[in-house]
C-alpha cells in the first residue's frame, strides 16, 4: 500500500501527462519480462520534457525513486521496482534526420523498427536488432545497450549513442556528447552536479593503478559484447586519460547500458548505417548436437556474414506447438539437435552465391553438420520470425517448469564458446539434472542459456541460486561478461563483484554515488542490488489456485497456467506496420493496459493475490476494466509466442464474473441475437422503419448503448431460410458431390444474399447443398462471456451433427467466426466423449474459401469456370481466419478466376469485432484500428477494383467507415462464373 504521507496531488497537477497511482495500473507495471515483480508507488506517463525534472524534484522531496521504462522488454527486472515507474514511450517523436552525416536524433519512445521505416528512403538504418526490434524503443535499447542477431557487423547501442540530452538526479538540463581534452577540463570547473561528474571520472580514471585494474578484472576486450556493471572499460579509453588514443571523452560510452540508473534522457543522437547489401540469403546448416554446430562457427565467421545464430532442437520442438511459427520451420530437415543460420550479404549474386559455396564445402570437408539448405527472397523472414520468437516460445511449454532467465545471455570470446558451453551443459547434468536451452548469438561468443527450472518449488529456487552462483563462476574463468546485451539490472547486479572484484565495484559505487547522490534513479540495480532471488514472481511461498472452469483448460493444466503462459515478451506490443492482428486494441491506444501481457499479468495476479477464492479472482472489477478494450480477435491464440490464449480467457471470465455480479442487460441482448431477429422478422418494415430513420435510429442506440454515429443493418425481405425452401436446385447440383452449408445466424438473418450467391455457386459448379440443422453458432453467447449458454448449444449443435458431417459431405460455412466455432470452442468445451465427436466434426467443417481450394486441388473445380477477365480484388482477412486457417485460402481461393490478381490488404482487425464496435465507450477504439491500415486502403483503392472480406462485422466496418461497399468471397466468384 502506498504511504498516506504521500500526497500526489501536486505532482500530478505539474504534469503535461498522466499520473496514475491506482491499484489497477500499478499491478500491470508492477513486472517486465523478467523473474522480478514488485509494486511501484505509482506510475507517470510525461507528455513533455518538462515533465521528467518535475518527477525529479517530487522524487527528491519525497524520499522517492524513479524508474524509468519504455517497452517493459528487459529480462534482468531493471524497470521493476517501488518507486514511480516513468513509462517514456509517449515522448516518441523524430526529431532530426541528417542523411549526409548518416545520423538521426530520436525521443527515447521511438521504436526501433519504426524508426528505419522512416530511415528507408533516407538509405539508412539503426543497426542493432533485438529479437524484440518491432516493439524495443530507443530509449531502452540505449539503457540496456541492446544489440541483436546482427551485432557482428552493427555492433550494441553504445557504438551508435554520439550524444544524450536529459536530467541529471538534481533536476539539472545536461547534453552528453564527443569532449575535446580542452572541452573535458572546462567541464570539470564549477559547483554543478555536472561538473562534479565529470572531475569524479577525471579523479577515478586518470590513475594508473585503477586502469591496470580494470584491464585485468574486466571482461576480454576481445569479447564484443560486454554489458558487466558500468562500462568504465571503454570509458578510460578516451585521450584525456590515454595519449596514445585517439578517442574523445564521452560519458554516453557509461550511460550507454547504464539501465537508467545514472540519468534520464530525452533526447539521443544516433549515427546510423547504410542499408545492407542488396543480395542475401542464408544457410542454414544443421547439426546433431548444439556442440558440434559451435564448432562451426569460425568457419561461418570467416565468410564475413551479418549473422551467425544459433537454434536448438528445444526452440524446433516448441514451434511445432505455436500456429504462428510451425509454417516457419518449413526448412528443418530431420531432427537437428541444433541449426546455425549465418546471413551471407553482398553487392552481386554471384558473390553471394561464392560465399555460399564456400562456406558449404568447408563445413562438408569439416565434417561438420548434415544438412544446409540454402534460403532466400521472402524465406529468409520466416526463419528470423522464428529465430526472434525463440524467448516466446520456450515459455510455451506446459506446466510449472520454463526455461528461467538465470544466466541468459552470457557472452565470451568466440574462440571460448565450445569449452564454455561444454562445461555449461556439463554443469546443468552432472549437478543439477536439468534441461537447458540454447540459442541465439553464437557469432558473438554469446548463446541464450535457459535452464529449466520450477520457481514454485523450494527444489526449483535452491537450484535457481545455485546455477546462478555456479555459471557466475564459469563465465569468470573464461573471463566473460555474465551479460552480454540483457545488462545486470537485479538479477546479475549481486554477481558484479565477483566478476569484475572488489576494487572495480567500488569504482562503480563511487560513479553511481556521483551521478546520484540521492539514489533516487532505479535504485537496486547495477550496484548495490537485493539478493537475486528476492522479489521474484514466482516462490514456493506463494499459492497458485486453479478453479473449476468451462471450458477446458487442460492443455495449460488449468486457468492459471493458461495466464502464466505469457512471459511479458511484449510481442503483443508491436505496431500496426509490424505486420499480424495482435494486439489491435493497443495497437490504438498504444497503452500498455491495452496489451494481452497486462491482461494475462492482471488476471495471474488477481488470482494469485489477495483471498484466494473464486470470489476474489473472478469478481475483480479491475480485471474487467483491463480485459474490456479485448476486442477476442484471437490474434494473440497464434501470434503470441507463448500462444495466450485471451478471447478464451477472456470468456471464460466474464462467465464467473457475470455469476457473482450479474450480467448488464446490453450484454444480453446482444448475446439473444437469434431471439431479437425471430422477433423483429414479424414486422420486418417497422425495423427498416425504425433503423432506417437517421434521427430515430440514433436515439434508439443511445437508449441500448450503442454509438449514434454507428448504423444498423436493415432487415432483409427474407431469409436464407426460407429463400432455400423455395429455391429450385440448379441442374449441375450433385453431380460432382454434396455438402452442408451452416447456415449462421449471421448469414440468415443479416446477409442472405450472400448465402443465396454461395449456394447458387456451388449449384452451379456441381454440388448438392442442403442446409446444415443447427441454425445458431454460438458467437454471440461467447463474444459477451455468456459460456454455459454457448457451452450447452454448442454441445447440441456437435450432438446434431455427429455422423451428419463427413468426408464425403463437409459442413461449409460462410461467416469465418461461426463455423470456426466448430474447430475452436466446440472442441474445448466439450468433455469426455464429447470431446471426441466434437473433433470429429470439427475435421470436417471447412471455410467457403478453405473447400473451394481442396475442390480445385482435388480436380473437381476448375478455372475455366470462371471469367478471364483481369480484375483487381483487394482482400481484408477475417481475425479468425487469420489466427486459425491462415488467409492463404481466400488468397488462393480469389484467383480461381485467372486472372483475377488478389491483394492483401495489411490490416489486422478492422475494429468492429462483433458488438464491440456497435458499443458507445469502445466506438472510437473501434474505428482507430479500422483506420490503423484497413480503411485508408479501402479509401485508396480504385474504384473498379472489388473490395473482398469474408466476415460480416468487417463488411459492416468498411461501409460505415469508407462508405464502400465490400463483398464475401462467395459473391466474388458467383459474379465471375461464365454460366
Amino acid at each position: 500500500m502506498l504511504s498516506p504521507l504521500i500526497d500526489f496531488t501536486s505532482l500530478s497537477a505539474s504534469l503535461r501527462g498522466e499520473l496514475n497511482t491506482g491499484d489497477m495500473m500499478r499491478r500491470l507495471y508492477a513486472t517486465d519480462a523478467s523473474e522480478y515483480q514488485e509494486m511501484p508507488a505509482a506510475v507517470a506517463f510525461p507528455e513533455a520534457e518538462s515533465d521528467i525534472p518535475a518527477l525529479i524534484h517530487f522524487a527528491r522531496n519525497n524520499g522517492l525513486s524513479l524508474i524509468p521504462r519504455t517497452a517493459g522488454t528487459s529480462l534482468a527486472g531493471q524497470v521493476v521496482g517501488h518507486g514511480i515507474v516513468v513509462d517514456l514511450g509517449r515522448l516518441n517523436q523524430i526529431k532530426h534526420i541528417d542523411a549526409e552525416s548518416r545520423r538521426v536524433v530520436v525521443q527515447p519512445g521511438v521504436v526501433r523498427n519504426e524508426l528505419n521505416q522512416v530511415l528507408y528512403p533516407h538509405g539508412m538504418l539503426f543497426g542493432p536488432e533485438t529479437s524484440t526490434a518491432n516493439r524495443a524503443m530507443i530509449g531502452g535499447m540505449v539503457g540496456n545497450n541492446s544489440c541483436g542477431s546482427n551485432s557482428v557487423v552493427y555492433g550494441s547501442a553504445r557504438d551508435h549513442l554520439i550524444s544524450c540530452r536529459g536530467f541529471l538526479s538534481d533536476g539539472s538540463e545536461v547534453t552528453f556528447k564527443a569532449l575535446t581534452e580542452a572541452e573535458f577540463a572546462a567541464k570539470c570547473e564549477g559547483d554543478s552536479l555536472e561538473a562534479h561528474i565529470y572531475r569524479e571520472c577525471r579523479d577515478l580514471l586518470s590513475d594508473a593503478a585503477n586502469r591496470a585494474t580494470i584491464t585485468e578484472r574486466f571482461p576480454k576486450k576481445s569479447i564484443p559484447r560486454r554489458n558487466t556493471g558500468y562500462a568504465l572499460d571503454m570509458l578510460m579509453d578516451a585521450k584525456v586519460f590515454d595519449p596514445d588514443s585517439e578517442q574523445p571523452f564521452n560519458l554516453c560510452k557509461l550511460i550507454a547500458g547504464s539501465e537508467g540508473t545514472l540519468f534520464i534522457g530525452v533526447e539521443f543522437e544516433i549515427d546510423c548505417n547504410p542499408l545492407p547489401p542488396p543480395y542475401s540469403a542464408l544457410v542454414c546448416a544443421h547439426f546433431e548436437t548444439v556442440l558440434e554446430s559451435l564448432n562451426s562457427v569460425g568457419l561461418a565467421l570467416s565468410e564475413q556474414p551479418f549473422a551467425v545464430e544459433l537454434i536448438d532442437k528445444n526452440i524446433l520442438d516448441a514451434s511445432k506447438r505455436s500456429r504462428e511459427q510451425l509454417q516457419n520451420r518449413f526448412f528443418v530437415q530431420g531432427d537437428p539437435g541444433a541449426i546455425i543460420v549465418v546471413d551471407i550479404r553482398g553487392e552481386t549474386q554471384d558473390a553471394v552465391d561464392r560465399k555460399i559455396e564456400h562456406l558449404i564445402n568447408n563445413l562438408k570437408f569439416a565434417q561438420l553438420g548434415y544438412a544446409y539448405p540454402v534460403l532466400r527472397g521472402t524465406d529468409q523472414g520466416k526463419v528470423w520470425e522464428l529465430r526472434r520468437a525463440g524467448q516466446g516460445l520456450m515459455s510455451n511449454i506446459p506446466g510449472d517448469a520454463k526455461p528461467r532467465e538465470v544466466c541468459e545471455d552470457t557472452a565470451v570470446d568466440v574462440r571460448d564458446l565450445p569449452a564454455y558451453i561444454g562445461e555449461f551443459d556439463q554443469i546443468m547434468r552432472d549437478k543439477y539434472d536439468i534441461e537447458c536451452v540454447y540459442y541465439a548469438h553464437a557469432g558473438s561468443g554469446e548463446l541464450h542459456t535457459r535452464p529449466i527450472f520450477n520457481l514454485k518449488t523450494p527444489e526449483g529456487m535452491q537450484k535457481f541460486r545455485g546455477v546462478a552462483e555456479d555459471i557466475a563462476a564459469l563465465v569468470r574463468k573464461y573471463n566473460g561478461s555474465l551479460s552480454g546485451e540483457h545488462g545486470d539490472g537485479r538479477l546479475r547486479g549481486e554477481f558484479i563483484p565477483l566478476m569484475v572484484g572488489e576494487e572495480c565495484y567500488a569504482m562503480m559505487k563511487r560513479v553511481k554515488a556521483a551521478f546520484d547522490p540521492q539514489n533516487i534513479f532505479n535504485p537496486g540495480k547495477i550496484v548495490d542490488t537485493p539478493p537475486m532471488d528476492a522479489q521474484l514472481r514466482y516462490g514456493p511461498d506463494k499459492n497458485y489456485p486453479e478453479y473449476e472452469t468451462l471450458f477446458d483448460f487442460s492443455d495449460t493444466h488449468g486457468f492459471l497456467h493458461a495466464a502464466e503462459q505469457c512471459n511479458g515478451s511484449g510481442d503483443c506490443r508491436k505496431g500496426p506496420t509490424a505486420g499480424g492482428t495482435m494486439c489491435p486494441s493497443y495497437m490504438a491506444t498504444k497503452h500498455e493496459k491495452d496489451t494481452t501481457r497486462a491482461r494475462a499479468n492482471i488476471l495471474r495476479q488477481t488470482i494469485t493475490e489477495g483471498p484466494q477464492t473464486a470470489r476474489a479472482a473472478f469478481g475483480s472489477k479491475d480485471a474487467k476494466e483491463v480485459l474490456d478494450l479485448c476486442l477476442s480477435c484471437k490474434g494473440c491464440k497464434s501470434e503470441c509466442p507463448s500462444n495466450v490464449d485471451m478471447a478464451k480467457l477472456k470468456a471464460e471470465f466474464l462467465q464467473h464474473h457475470y455469476d457473482i455480479h450479474g450480467a448488464p442487460q446490453r450484454a444480453k441482448m446482444i448475446a439473444k441475437y437469434v431471439q431479437s431477429q425471430k422477433l423483429a422478422r414479424m414486422a420486418p418494415w417497422a425495423w427498416n422503419l425504425l433503423f432506417g430513420t437517421e434521427s430515430i435510429r440514433k436515439a434508439l442506440n443511445f437508449f441500448v448503448g450503442f454509438h449514434p454515429d454507428r448504423t444498423i443493418p436493415l432487415m432483409p425481405k427474407q431469409t436464407l431460410k426460407s429463400w432455400f425452401k423455395r429455391h429450385t436446385p440448379h441442374a449441375n447440383a450433385g453431380k460432382v458431390g454434396e455438402v452442408w452449408l451452416f447456415n449462421d445466424e449471421f448469414t440468415n438473418f443479416g446477409d442472405p444474399h450472400v448465402g443465396i450467391k454461395a449456394v447458387e455457386l456451388l449449384e452451379r459448379l456441381g454440388y448438392k447443398v442442403d442446409l446444415a440443422p443447427v441454425e445458431e453458432s454460438g458467437r454471440t453467447w461467447l463474444s459477451k462471456g455468456f459460456v454455459r449458454q454457448a457451452q450447452e448449444l454448442i454441445n447440441h449443435n456437435t450432438d446434431t451433427l455427429h455422423r451428419k458431417v463427413t468426408k464425403q459431405k463437409p459442413m461449409i460455412g460462410i461467416e469465418p467466426s461461426a463455423i470456426l466455432t466448430f474447430r475452436d470452442e466446440a472442441i474445448d468445451l466439450a468433455r469426455g466423449e464429447q470431446k471426441q465427436r466434437a473433433k470429429d466434426t470439427a475435421q470436417h467443417c471447412w471455410t467457403f474459401e478453405e473447400f473451394m481450394v481442396r475442390e480445385f486441388e482435388a480436380g473437381r473445380i476448375k478455372h475455366e469456370s470462371f471469367t478471364d477477365e483481369p480484375r483487381t480484388v483487394r482482400l481484408h482477412g477475417h481475425c479468425f481466419q487469420k489466427a486459425l486457417v491462415g488467409v492463404q485460402p481466400s488468397l488462393a481461393a480469389l484467383t480461381l478466376p485467372q486472372n483475377y490478381a488478389v491483394v492483401l490488404i495489411p490490416s489486422g482487425c478492422c475494429g468492429m469485432a462483433g458488438s464491440f464496435g456497435y458499443e458507445h465507450e469502445h466506438y472510437n477504439v473501434s474505428m482507430k484500428v479500422a483506420e490503423l491500415a484497413l480503411l485508408p486502403a479501402v479509401r485508396a483503392a480504385d474504384e473498379n477494383d472489388i473490395i473482398a472480406a469474408a466476415g460480416t462485422s468487417c463488411r459492416h466496418q468498411i461501409h460505415d467507415g469508407a462508405q464502400k461497399t465490400a463483398l464475401h468471397p462467395a459473391e466474388v466468384l458467383h459474379a465471375a462464373l461464365l454460366n
